[in-house]
């Protein structure tokens, strides 16, 4: 399974960004899709997640009520919509697939909050 990540960019505080993910393949087998980030000096964090099915949506504290993650499983494609941006927001984000043969990352998209 291969997945891209894309949409990353430069955006000023309060802006919008919505970050896409193509898979490759999407079946029965994934058990989780979600979204990453690490910003400069700082561990890869959880910013979002969903089960395979669409159900259980997860949002780390900074970003709740500003991210929202979805998926079109006709075309392959995971999203996170990112709204009210802030610098503090700025980070590479990585898209990862959990299935039941293992876990699968997209190379990472930076975003850039100027204030």
């Amino acid at each position: 399974v291969q997945l891209q990540a894309s949409g990353g960019g430069l955006v000023q505080a309060g802006g919008s960004r919505r970050l896409s993910c193509a898979i490759s393949r999407m079946d029965s087998s994934i058990v989780a899709m979600a979204w990453y980030r690490q910003a400069p000096g700082n561990q890869r964090e959880l910013v979002a997640a969903m089960m395979g099915g669409g159900g259980i949506l997860n949002y780390a504290a900074p970003v709740k009520g500003r991210f929202t993650i979805s998926k079109d499983d006709e075309k392959r494609m995971m999203y996170l919509q990112m709204n009210s941006l802030m610098t503090e927001d700025t980070a590479v984000y990585y898209c990862k697939l959990t299935t039941r043969r293992g876990d699968y990352w997209g190379k990472g998209t930076l975003v850039t909050v100027s204030s």
